[in-house]
């Protein structure tokens, strides 16, 4: 069966940390894959809060996932602390693709749990009709090149 395999960009505009929550473990333990998604929003949410803008606010119009890919390496359990690396390494038109990387720590050494990719789709709510990027984005560093901090 061919799996899910992501090619992720080897720079980074922004990180976060995220505590895994009790509430984030399923029955087998671990980390379920539906947390995995909402871990991914919040990572979301920061990272564009970093820019100035929210899913609602995206430089005057808003965002709308249009697709998800997940590539799981490792289980994350209660307590661990994920190291979440995300960029927007370009733009097409209407839509772009956000990247993520999670890691934790054992000691010094940093490990892979999953990679990720958000398709982005740019979406006037008003209106419930797809919208251009707006320009102002495609000059904001997202991809770590003029990154503003």
């Amino acid at each position: 069966m061919a799996r899910v395999k992501l090619e992720v960009p080897s720079t980074f505009s922004f990180q976060t940390t995220i505590p895994i929550r009790i509430t984030d473990v399923n029955y087998g333990g671990h980390v379920g894959n539906d947390s995995i998604l909402s871990i991914l929003h919040e990572i979301r949410i920061q990272f564009l809060k970093k820019f100035g803008c929210d899913e609602k606010n995206f430089f005057g119009a808003g965002l709308i996932m249009s697709d998800v890919a997940i590539e799981f390496k490792k289980e994350l359990f209660y307590g661990d602390l994920l190291y979440a690396s995300v960029t927007i390494p370009g733009f097409d038109k209407l839509s772009f693709d956000i990247f993520y990387k999670l890691e934790v720590t054992a000691g010094e050494k940093k490990t892979i749990v999953a990679l990720a990719k958000t398709g982005m789709v740019c979406f006037n709510y008003d209106t419930r009709k797809i919208v251009a990027v707006p320009e102002e984005a495609k000059k904001k560093g997202f991809d770590g090149n003029q990154c503003p901090f």
